[in-house]
């Protein structure tokens, strides 16, 4: 089996790549590390902003899956890591938004005491599929 080990900017000082791709015969997985959003790719702060972070981290796992021939709507699994229970449901509504037709990944939820970054309050992580 092929492997691709995408080497990311910042990634590479904390010893991750911010996703691995696999080859066989038929289909390609790209499997995803945690994609967390604490500020807009031009440096604006989202601390604070539980929806604005989530939107963010779409965003991001959005535009790594399009340059390596994916699409969101190809995640097959995704792990959720949220700083507060209680953004769990507003997790959910925001996840419809990004699956409309109801196909969606195998998921987890899992609250956590904090991340590595203070000012971030969520981290989705993924595995996508696509054929060929």
């Amino acid at each position: 089996m092929k492997r691709e080990f995408i080497h990311g900017t910042w990634q590479k000082n904390r010893s991750f790549s911010p996703a691995v791709i696999t080859e066989g015969s038929d289909q390609r997985m790209i499997w995803l590390a945690g994609y967390g959003a604490p500020q807009t790719p031009d440096g604006a702060s989202l601390a604070g902003d539980f929806e604005a972070q989530t939107r963010q981290s779409f965003a991001n796992i959005e535009a790594f899956l399009q340059k390596s021939g994916a699409k969101l709507s190809d995640i097959v699994q995704m792990t959720v890591f949220i700083i507060d229970s209680r953004y769990g449901n507003a997790f959910t509504e925001l996840r419809k938004e990004y699956f409309p037709d109801g196909n969606f990944p195998g998921s987890a939820m899992i609250t956590v005491a904090g991340f590595a970054q203070p000012e971030m309050m969520v981290e989705i992580q993924g595995i996508a599929v696509v054929e060929g």
